[in-house]
């Protein structure tokens, strides 16, 4: 049973870190009447927030020329600075699947595309064959509202329509982000910021 009540916790993962970085101080604090439910949500809840946290771009970059972006697949964050210096964010994202779906290094922003539209690569066409050939842009689209396309083939940061795949492991290789997040970000980064998955 607590197996159970684990593994069903752990696939519901955070799902903003802002909600969980403010519900820690209270759940972290469990005492001789807590449920078993409640210390393994305090458990997870801990454990996102110290993996979500803010980071200095330095370990990183050896610049901030155009600005840099840090996605860190394993704390689903993704972390924006500035080429000013004083802008910082931090978001939760979207992570794929499985690790032959992930990609890590470095590479760049190359295209800003304020309207996205989506056809499903031929590798995923062939492990969903009922998905559509394309969605142009809209309230529908995979790539949510706003995409930034990245210079390997077929990976982009984007939006989602699908909330519940932030702070989880569910898309195929891209980086989702909440449409107002990515809109965001979109406004901040500029073609040739720096981008680094680890």
């Amino acid at each position: 049973m607590k197996k159970k009540t684990q593994n069903r916790l752990a696939r519901r993962g955070f799902l903003t870190g802002t909600a969980a970085f403010l519900a820690a101080p209270a759940l972290a604090q469990t005492g001789p009447g807590t449920t078993e439910v409640e210390r393994d949500l305090s458990t997870i809840v801990r454990r996102n927030v110290s993996s979500f946290r803010t980071l200095d771009w330095q370990p990183y970059f050896s610049n901030l020329n155009k600005g840099a972006i840090l996605v860190d697949i394993r704390s689903r964050a993704l972390h924006y600075w500035g080429e000013d210096r004083q802008t910082y964010k931090l978001y939760p994202t979207s992570v794929p699947l499985t690790e032959d779906l992930t990609r890590r290094g470095r590479t760049s922003v190359t295209l800003k595309d304020p309207e996205p539209d989506w056809r499903p690569t031929p590798a995923m066409k062939q492990r969903n064959p009922e998905w559509p050939d394309y969605v142009g842009p809209g309230p529908d689209n995979p790539l949510g509202t706003r995409a930034l396309h990245l210079s390997w083939q077929y990976y982009r940061i984007h939006g989602t329509h699908d909330t519940r795949k932030i702070g989880r492991r569910s898309s195929n290789g891209c980086i989702g982000l909440y449409n107002h997040h990515i809109e965001e970000l979109y406004q901040l980064a500029q073609v040739g910021t720096q981008v680094l998955l680890i």
